[in-house]
């Protein structure tokens, strides 16, 4: 029989040894369960909230019609319009993602009431931000090198952040002119799902109790629609087609695209040129510091003219090319700084 080592049994050595399992990380443990109820947190989120809205509007019908004054009742609505635009903002503005889509969508004047499409145009460019540090790893992820090797300065704060992603401000190493880093929030694709599949359910409702429209037919068209913008490479190839189109149509563009940096694009991440511009919703506000009128002949021309220019890309675009940016929201489009009042850019923010 082998020895056994000193102050051990032959019993003792050949009795299974079991190793204790590494510490418990609470911090861990919350975000993985907070991720795993996340999505049954959003549905109750947007079923009370939505009900809410619902049910405002049915109790207000059976008010109105007490009130036989046909401006008194225009007077109602327009205050019910109101009330109910603040709970549509808040519950877009809280739960973001494909909400803020929503927003986007019938915050429009012939879709939606007018104290709507006042409240939700506002959130073009207001969604959640991703933190700096889950960033870096997303880029570090895509692009496969370090951010710091890769540019030279990199601003930690986003220009702006929609519902699919956020964009920088930077410098790529060795170059002069500055760029826009477009990166998706992790994630956010899931819970847009999530967000559409309830949509379609209260959709369904609606259109059997209160609107002879079908509504679920335009939410399953949405849920197609919104899987193609989590593709950069897409999206990428679609802003050259448009920049080549405008440019070979034209002695000068009435609008400008940016230019993709090709070889810094994949599906999460898309870095193109930064053109410096105005938000055409801050338009009044930027002509106001110019000292100019912003009800003037000087500001009313420069917005026919800005108007002009759209009107020629989108009219060349539809008619000549039949492929055209489909989303000219206003979080999309930029008045170009340094340049005539009539040129103006469509600005890819997705976001």
């Amino acid at each position: 029989m082998r020895n056994a080592p000193l102050g051990c049994t032959e019993s003792d050595r050949n009795r299974p040894k079991f190793t204790m399992p590494p510490p418990l990380d609470l911090r861990e443990f919350q975000d993985k369960l907070s991720t795993h109820f996340r999505p049954f947190q959003r549905s109750f989120q947007f079923w009370v909230r939505a009900a809410d809205i619902y049910s405002g509007y049915k109790s207000f019908q059976l008010r109105v019609i007490f009130e036989k004054d046909a401006q008194k009742q225009e007077a109602m609505w327009e205050r019910q319009h109101e009330i109910a635009a603040d709970k549509i903002y808040n519950m877009c503005s809280d739960l973001g993602g494909f909400f803020l889509k929503i927003a986007q969508i019938i915050g429009k004047p012939d879709l939606a009431p007018a104290a709507w499409v006042k409240r939700l145009v506002t959130l073009c460019d207001q969604a959640p931000r991703t933190p700096y540090h889950v960033v870096r790893v997303v880029l570090e992820k895509e692009l496969g090198r370090n951010v710091d090797e890769l540019f030279e300065r990199f601003d930690a704060d986003p220009i702006g952040s929609a519902s699919i992603a956020q964009v920088h401000r930077a410098r790529l190493k060795g170059d002069k002119d500055d760029v826009v880093v477009k990166v998706q929030h992790p994630g956010t694709q899931d819970l847009m799902m999530t967000d559409i599949r309830n949509l379609q359910a209260f959709a369904l409702y609606m259109q059997k109790t209160d609107i002879k429209f079908d509504l679920y037919s335009v939410t399953k068209e949405m849920e197609k629609q919104i899987g193609y913008e989590f593709d950069f490479k897409r999206e990428a190839d679609a802003m050259e087609r448009i920049r080549r189109f405008l440019y070979e149509n034209n002695k000068k563009a009435p609008v400008k695209v940016p230019r993709v940096i090709r070889d810094m694009v994949t599906r999460r991440v898309l870095v193109m040129e930064y053109i410096d511009g105005t938000p055409i919703l801050k338009l009044e506000d930027e002509i106001s510091k110019r000292g100019i009128n912003p009800v003037g002949k000087m500001a009313t021309a420069a917005k026919r003219n800005i108007l002009k220019s759209l009107t020629l890309a989108y009219g060349q675009m539809i008619l000549k090319s039949g492929f055209f940016h489909a989303d000219p929201h206003p979080g999309n489009i930029l008045i170009c700084k340094g340049s005539e009042a009539s040129t103006t850019k469509i600005y890819f923010l997705e976001t």
